[in-house]
């Protein structure tokens, strides 16, 4: 027995291939980049081109970036004829641009494709993983920084967000780069040499951008932690290192042009709804229905930054403990006051905190590095189970899915998710043996395994899920070109997208027949929930054609929905 034990501890000292990944990734700065964008891709194109448009918001911006492409008005922003006075012009420009390529390239029916308008967002999460790495290297030897880059690509939050054609991808990118310069600063603010261009470039380039893609956000995420830090310090001066005033003169330069152009387009609308209806509104009240208490975030936060949630909590006494050290200080200031001002604001959403995610992956390999992902603590091999719990409830939820919408279990995804949750096994598996380092690269590869499993395959099986593509389809199958279409009771902006800006939304069934009947090939989709007000505005009127029926279920609102397509085709 103890020759065998003796066995089992050598054959544990000689590292495999896994315990040897971050080594290989982190042989030069060039081979970390490779490595960490080939993890990138694999973790975000699958399910790019098959997802549909996620409603609301997604194909809310995509819609107002197609009709700038349709109108050549880049300037002011609208959905249908709607102003959509929300967020900055950045997103909008950069997806207008990448289907204007996708056009000049010959794809067919560029417009219509919402692979090409997440394009932008799968860029920004590539660059937001890239720039967590190179964040990483001021705290952090380059294996230490490949290890935080990779962790913070696999996480759930950041792979959705991937493909979706919104800003919060490139917002987080924008926000990761001006934090990596802001922590050059002050972890160098007692020496002589000056900061890079690089340096430069990236603090005061991301602001810039961040505000046109997201106006105020990064400069929150921004000045925080330098006004945290300098009381900490009881000295501002720090942030001269990072030349304010040519950086400010460059971030003016690239933002006026446009807020002075809508200011004068919209007559000063635009700041009034920015401003003061979508941002403070969000601050005094819960904006859209989308309200949760203080502490959502903190709960969410196991299934968001999953696989690496379990051990970046475990993390905090080490944080705690630890406090009174630069590099710690400087990742609980990122963190932690921004954290907490989401967290008292009644508007909750997940993704609001994404860009905070990279300085927990870099402060999890700290505290890995430290020694203090212990096992040894008390509650940490149970609390650290959250990590093989969670792709286990996912597996069971999309089954579940599959067999209450549409009476089938999605097979095509379950081998990718099963081997998610045996990876995530064996993490946990591995952080019991006090293997922490192989914990996470084990973590970062169910990731790898979970994110295709879900997003890529396992929702192509719910078609119960695509109800506004399983609607245009009816609409493509009319045998007259270019028909007038319009919805009764069914409203998704997922539906104007698939449609076209010309959609009309009648608000009654007498409205809905009177378009009907108005001449020329007309299509009107009608909710089962408005049949019957619909059947009556149609009595006494020759039948129109009953070409299809879709059933599915309505992920914004929650709830199971029918329509019936009706035609009059002459």
């Amino acid at each position: 027995m103890t020759s065998l034990s003796a066995g089992r501890a050598a054959g544990q000292d000689r590292p495999d291939l896994i315990d040897r990944l971050p080594d290989l990734a982190a042989l030069s700065h060039a081979r970390a980049c490779a490595a960490l964008l080939l993890l990138c891709l694999a973790l975000f194109l699958p399910g790019q081109i098959s997802l549909q448009p996620m409603d609301r918001d997604e194909p809310r911006f995509a819609q107002a970036s197609k009709q700038m492409l349709e109108t050549g008005d880049f300037v002011d922003i609208r959905f249908q004829g709607e102003a959509r006075h929300k967020k900055p012009v950045g997103i909008y420009w950069l997806q207008a641009a990448s289907v204007a390529a996708g056009d000049a390239l010959g794809v067919p029916e560029a417009r219509t494709r919402i692979a090409l308008y997440r394009i932008p967002s799968l860029l920004g999460a590539c660059a937001a993983v890239l720039l967590a790495y190179w964040a990483g290297l001021a705290f952090l030897n380059r294996r230490g920084a490949v290890l935080a880059g990779a962790l913070f690509g696999a996480c759930l939050m950041l792979s959705a967000e991937a493909r979706l054609a919104k800003t919060d991808a490139l917002l987080t990118a924008c926000a990761v780069a001006s934090l990596g310069a802001l922590a050059r600063a002050w972890l160098a603010r007692g020496s002589a040499v000056p900061l890079g261009r690089a340096t430069f470039a990236a603090f005061w380039g991301g602001l810039a951008l961040g505000i046109l893609v997201k106006g105020p956000m990064v400069p929150l995420f921004v000045g925080l932690p330098a006004a945290a830090l300098s009381l900490r310090a009881r000295d501002a001066h720090w942030l001269r290192r990072l030349r304010p005033g040519p950086g400010l003169a460059l971030v003016a330069l690239a933002v006026a042009p446009w807020f002075l152009a809508i200011a004068w387009k919209s007559g000063g609308a635009f700041f009034t709804e920015a401003v003061g209806q979508d941002m403070l509104g969000k601050v005094g009240a819960a904006k859209e229905k989308h309200w949760g208490p203080p502490g959502a975030y903190a709960a969410a936060f196991f299934l968001t930054f999953w696989p690496g949630a379990a051990f970046a909590a475990l993390a905090i006494p080490f944080a705690w403990r630890a406090r009174a050290d630069d590099a710690v200080a400087f990742l609980i200031a990122a963190i932690v006051p921004a954290w907490l001002v989401f967290e008292l604001v009644p508007t909750k959403l997940p993704h609001y905190v994404l860009p905070l995610l990279p300085m927990v992956a870099i402060l999890t390999v700290l505290a890995l590095r430290a020694g203090a992902l212990d096992p040894a603590q008390r509650g940490a091999t149970a609390f650290a189970f959250l990590a093989v719990a969670i792709p286990l409830g996912l597996t069971a939820a999309v089954a579940l899915a599959g067999l209450h919408l549409d009476g089938q279990v999605p097979w095509a995804g379950l081998p990718l998710l099963l081997g998610a949750c045996g990876l995530a096994l064996a993490a946990w598996s591995a952080f019991r043996e006090s293997r922490g380092e192989r914990a996470l690269v084990l973590a970062v590869l169910a990731g790898l395994l979970l994110s295709p499993g879900l997003f890529g395959l396992a929702q192509r099986e719910i078609p119960a899920l695509k109800v506004s593509p399983r609607l245009a389809a009816l609409r493509d199958g009319l045998p007259c070109r270019d028909p007038r279409v319009a919805s009764l009771g069914y409203r998704e902006p997922s539906l104007v997208f698939a449609i076209g800006t010309g959609l009309a939304t009648p608000p009654s069934g007498q409205a809905a027949s009177d378009f009907l009947r108005a001449g020329g090939c007309r299509l009107v989709f009608v909710e089962d929930r408005q049949a019957a007000e619909f059947a009556a505005a149609e009595t006494g009127k020759p039948a129109p054609a009953r070409i299809g029926r879709v059933e599915g279920f309505n992920i914004n609102g929650g709830r199971p929905l029918g329509l019936t397509a009706y035609a009059v085709i002459p």
